[in-house]
C-alpha cells in the first residue's frame, strides 16, 4: 500500500458501527490487547490489529441469540446480556491506557484527540429486556451502563418487532415495540434498524423523533435478500437524517452447511472453552474457510456495494459496519488490519478527504448526537 494513502487513512477518525468481538472477551488465555495471527485465530478484531489497520474504535455489541418469549427465557437472556456488558467493561479496563469507553460523540472525539482508541457499547437484539414495564426499566439500566445503540430485533421475531428473516407476527412493531421506540428517544439512544422487517422499519421511521441507523446492512440492489434493505427505504432513512453502515455480509449467498452451523454455535460459546479447544475451533473454522467460504463476495463487489449506498443515500448518510467477529469479512478484507485498503481504493477513485471523514465516523457520530439532543432524562 502506498505510504501516502496509508497516512491518509491514519489521519481519519475511523469507527465501525458493529463489532461482535465481545464474544471473545471471556476466553481463557486470550488477550484482547495482543495482535493475534489471523492464520491460526478465528477472532478478527484485537487491539494489535486495530492499531495496524487504524480502526480507531466502534460499537462493541452485546449480542443475545433469540430464545423463547417466556419469563424464564427473558430472565436467562437478561443475565447473559448483563454478564456480557460487564465483561466489556472489565476487558477494556485492563487496557485503559490504550482504549476508553465513550458514551457521547464528544467523548469519542476527546479520546481520539488524546491518542486512545474508542469503545462504544451496543445491544444486538432487544430480547433480553423482557416484557412489559420491566423491559423499559431494563433498557434504562443498560443506558446507565453505557449502551448507546440498540437493535430492536435479530434473526427471529421477538416481543418488540418482526425480523426481516422471519414470518410476520406483529406486522411490524408490537405495542411493546412502540413503547420501546419512545423510550429509546427519551433515553437518547440510537435505534438500530438492522435485522428489522420492512414494516418494522417503516413504523420506526414514522414514530421515532430521532434518525435511524442501520449498523450493518446493505442494499437489496447489490444483493437481493430480506436482510438487506431496498433503495426507497434507504432514501427515506437518509431523508430523516439517518445512515446505513456498509457491511461485508449478504453481498453473496450465505454458505451455511451443517458443519458451519455447528461451528457458529461453538463460537458463540467460545468463552466457555479451554484454550486447547479454542485453538481447535479456530483451526476447524479456518480450514472450512479454505474450502467452503461463508461468503463468495469479492473486494470489488464490496466496493461496488459501498458506492451504490453512497449514490442512493448520499455521502452524508453512509457509514461503516463490517460485522467483524459476527460472520463478516471477505477475501482481502478478512480482519480489521485490512481496512486501509478501503480508503486506498476510494481515494484512488477520487473521494475527497472530507467525504472519507464523513464515511468513516462523521455520519455515525452525527446520528449519535441527534439522539443525544432528544434525550429527556
Amino acid at each position: 500500500m502506498d505510504d501516502k494513502v496509508d497516512n491518509n487513512h491514519r489521519r481519519l477518525l475511523t469507527l465501525d458501527a458493529h463489532l461482535d468481538t465481545p464474544v471473545h472477551f471471556g476466553r481463557a488465555g486470550w488477550d484482547f490487547g495482543e495482535r493475534h495471527d489471523p492464520a491460526v485465530e478465528v477472532a478478527q478484531v484485537d487491539l494489535g490489529r486495530m492499531v495496524e489497520g487504524s480502526l480507531d474504535g466502534g460499537f462493541f455489541a452485546i449480542f443475545t441469540d433469540q430464545g423463547p418469549l417466556t419469563p424464564e427465557g427473558y430472565a436467562a437472556a437478561r443475565e447473559h446480556a448483563l454478564v456480557r456488558s460487564q465483561l466489556i467493561d472489565t476487558t477494556l479496563a485492563r487496557h485503559a491506557d490504550r482504549i476508553g469507553i465513550a458514551t457521547t460523540a464528544a467523548e469519542a472525539r476527546r479520546l481520539d484527540a488524546a491518542g486512545k482508541l474508542v469503545a462504544f457499547k451496543s445491544i444486538e437484539n432487544s430480547y433480553p429486556l423482557g416484557d412489559g414495564a420491566a423491559a423499559m426499566a431494563a433498557l434504562a439500566q443498560f443506558q446507565r451502563q453505557g449502551v448507546r445503540l440498540v437493535g430492536i430485533v435479530h434473526g427471529k421475531n421477538n416481543q418488540f418487532a418482526d425480523s426481516s428473516t422471519d414470518k410476520p407476527t406483529w406486522n411490524g412493531l408490537s405495542p411493546l415495540g412502540r413503547d420501546w421506540v419512545r423510550e429509546m428517544n427519551r433515553l437518547g439512544m440510537v435505534i438500530d434498524a438492522s435485522h428489522a422487517s420492512d414494516a418494522t422499519v417503516d413504523q420506526m421511521l414514522a414514530l421515532s423523533a430521532t434518525p435511524l441507523l442501520l449498523s450493518h446492512s446493505n442494499s437489496r440492489t447489490s444483493y437481493d435478500h430480506p436482510r438487506n434493505i431496498d433503495d426507497a427505504r434507504i432514501r427515506r432513512i437518509a431523508a430523516g437524517g439517518g445512515a446505513i453502515c456498509a457491511s461485508t455480509i449478504y453481498l453473496s449467498e450465505l454458505t451455511m452447511g451443517p458443519q458451519r452451523a455447528a461451528l457458529f454455535d461453538r463460537l458463540e460459546h467460545i468463552g466457555t472453552l479451554a484454550p486447547l479447544d479454542q485453538a481447535a475451533l479456530s483451526r476447524e473454522w479456518l480450514a472450512l474457510d479454505a474450502v467452503e467460504p461463508l461468503w463468495q463476495t469479492s473486494f470489488e463487489q464490496y466496493i461496488a456495494s459501498l458506492k451504490h449506498l453512497i449514490a442512493v443515500a448520499g455521502i452524508d448518510h453512509v457509514c461503516m459496519g463490517a460485522d467483524f467477529d459476527g460472520g463478516g469479512g471477505l477475501a482481502g478484507l478478512d480482519n480489521v488490519a485490512h481496512l486501509p485498503r478501503i480508503t486506498e481504493r476510494l481515494k484512488a477513485d477520487g473521494m475527497s478527504d472530507a467525504d472519507l471523514a464523513k464515511l468513516w465516523s462523521g455520519n455515525l457520530l452525527r446520528v449519535l448526537e441527534a439522539a443525544e439532543k432528544r434525550a429527556s432524562l
